[in-house]
């Protein structure tokens, strides 16, 4: 699964105002030849009448349109990573944050272009009204609006949610995204105005989230909230959208149920909705030849043709809001040796240089990456584009580097200094064969240069609660998911954000571009926005907290005999979550 950085309700992983932490997406590839073989026989809302006989019966009557949408059913998707928590306080992963999509309503939603809108399934009745200097945003939401036990879903809810995610005591890792909020007002039962203490271009997509219900959590200390049944335990699990968390089996399943007291003005066709969570890729990729499941959100690369081959599956590739990357810890106590090899930034450009991105993206990928030097995607308004240093892969280059920072070869040929061997843990997630071939590689190249990497596999679900979200890792190999076209990342950069109260797990600091982020939070004209970003891009690039590896996307595939959709509610692959986009109008046929 991708690993969702601050707080949007996904998060791969979220901080990029939306990203998210990616670890579901096994050879998973971003291509300027995309594939998007959607399903043949998608429907549309209009009735075909075939009956061209002068016969007085109304065959059209008695016939049902095969193209018309069904109600019931159930649709089974494939997945490799168990759930962590639905509580959107704490969505830190896409496996969360699937599952919370489809649970909860948001207060706004996204177009296809990322803009913000309300849909008839959207928290809000309007969008924002924002005042002249940018500082306050009032927000009216639906009457009709409830939670699943039927309470009315009201301005409390929306005000205990905000208030929580911006006290530090709460250890959300969103907070990043509402800490600007002065004050949050109830105007009335369906009115909420929110007062920034300073003008926050992003603000915007701070409102792309869903709610927790008040009623259930104001009386739990906010400590304990993170650790509380809510999100976790089906039964104590109160949310807001068109299916309802039934049943958790860890490891096993998790089931989703229609809500039947959904109040949205569009009901979801669909009845019930089940992940199947499988060891690996390539048993989940069986399932769906099979037929034991309808919908993949991502399968190897590899797998593309073999799955092509079943003529009732049908892939769906695009570029995706996904970058995959090496992440350097800063913190000593995280090493055997108490003693962090990567604060030299030689040594860290070193591994730059070391590294074959290209490599990876041609014979992992198969060519279907895009190289990434920066945190902002190719093409996107913040890309520095040749204002970011691009690494080729040099291992004489990162020899040489590596020998300035002061590194020896020791009696083995590993690398020393200062008494300390330059050997580390490379984790990622179990079961993803792209980081599997991807560690492999990473493994190889630094052995050349004289460094011993030590790839580890770990579940997703317990490495995320365990090792990513309190910071403790030497290294990893991981991805964000943005989820939404705003390119502030500040959660995951800036030291104002170390783990609890944040996302920027590698404990990285570098004054120079933290204040670099708060400029371009002030800076509203996006012109003069990009203008810091591709300063910031410019700067991460040579200081390097991350190796940045490639963009790609994910290859999701759908049994289109089974799984059906109006064209305007297709998969949308460059959102975030975007495999999912508009399912509260898809249907399924048994």
């Amino acid at each position: 699964m991708r690993k969702v950085p601050k707080w949007f309700s996904s998060i791969s992983v979220i901080a990029l105002v939306g990203v998210m932490l990616a670890g579901c997406g096994g050879n998973n590839a971003n291509n300027a030849e995309t594939t998007n073989n959607k399903p043949a026989n998608t429907a549309t809302n209009e009735t075909t009448n075939t009956n061209t006989t002068n016969d007085t019966t109304n065959d059209a009557a008695t016939t049902p349109d095969p193209n018309a949408p069904v109600d019931g059913g159930t649709l089974t998707i494939g997945t490799f990573s168990d759930i962590v928590s639905v509580n959107p306080i704490y969505i830190n992963d896409t496996s969360s944050g699937d599952i919370e999509n489809l649970i909860n309503a948001k207060l706004y939603d996204l177009d296809r272009q990322g803009n913000l809108i309300v849909e008839p399934w959207s928290i809000a009745a309007e969008l924002p009204q924002i005042s002249a200097d940018g500082k306050t945003y009032t927000v009216k939401i639906k009457s009709t609006a409830k939670w699943n036990d039927g309470q009315p879903l009201t301005a409390d809810d929306v005000i205990f949610t905000y208030n929580t995610v911006r006290n530090p005591d709460a250890g959300a890792p969103g907070i990043s995204t509402v800490d600007k909020v002065e004050a949050i007002n109830k105007i009335d039962e369906t009115t909420i105005e929110f007062k920034l203490k300073q003008v926050y271009a992003p603000f915007q997509y701070s409102l792309y989230s869903s709610v927790v219900p008040s009623h259930i959590l104001k009386d739990v200390p906010v400590k304990d909230l993170k650790t509380n049944a809510y999100g976790v335990d089906p039964a104590k699990t109160v949310t807001s959208g068109p299916w309802k968390f039934s049943e958790w089996k860890q490891g096993q399943y998790i089931t989703l149920e229609q809500n039947p007291n959904y109040w949205g003005e569009k009901k979801p066709h669909i009845g019930k909705i089940i992940y199947k969570i499988y060891a690996d890729q390539n048993t989940e990729v069986q399932a769906l030849i099979k037929g034991d499941i309808q919908m993949s959100e991502a399968i190897p690369v590899t797998q593309i043709e073999g799955v092509k081959a079943n003529d009732k599956l049908q892939v769906i590739l695009e570029p995706g809001p996904l970058y995959e990357y090496v992440q350097f810890n800063f913190k000593d106590e995280n090493f055997p040796d108490k003693y962090s090899p990567f604060k030299g930034q030689k040594t860290r450009q070193a591994i730059a240089y070391a590294l074959n991105r290209q490599g990876m993206v041609d014979n992992v990928l198969k060519g279907t990456g895009k190289l990434m030097n920066s945190p902002f995607l190719p093409g996107s308004w913040a890309d520095p584009g040749d204002q970011a240093v691009n690494y080729q892969y040099d291992a004489e280059k990162a020899k040489a580097l590596l020998a300035e920072d002061g590194w020896k070869p020791g009696k083995d040929g590993i690398l020393e200094k200062d008494g300390h061997r330059f050997s580390f843990e490379l984790q990622y997630n179990a079961g993803n064969s792209r980081r599997e071939q991807v560690a492999a590689v990473i493994q190889q190249n630094l052995k050349d240069v004289g460094i011993e990497v030590t790839p580890k596999g770990i579940d997703f679900a317990t490495w995320i609660d365990q090792n990513i979200t309190p910071g403790k890792f030497p290294a990893i190999l991981l991805s964000w998911s943005l989820s939404n076209p705003d390119p502030d990342a500040e959660s995951i950069f800036s030291s104002k954000y170390f783990p609890p109260t944040g996302q920027n797990g590698g404990w990285y600091k570098n004054e120079a571009i933290d204040a670099l982020w708060t400029k371009g939070q002030l800076t509203i004209d996006q012109a003069e926005r990009a203008k810091v970003y591709q300063e910031i891009g410019k700067e991460i690039s040579i200081d390097l907290p991350y190796v940045f590896l490639y963009q790609y996307g994910l290859p999701q595939v759908v049994d289109a005999s089974k799984v059906k959709w109006a064209e305007e509610d297709a998969p949308e692959s460059s959102l975030g979550y975007g495999y999912l986009y508009h399912a509260i109008n898809w249907w399924v046929t048994e």
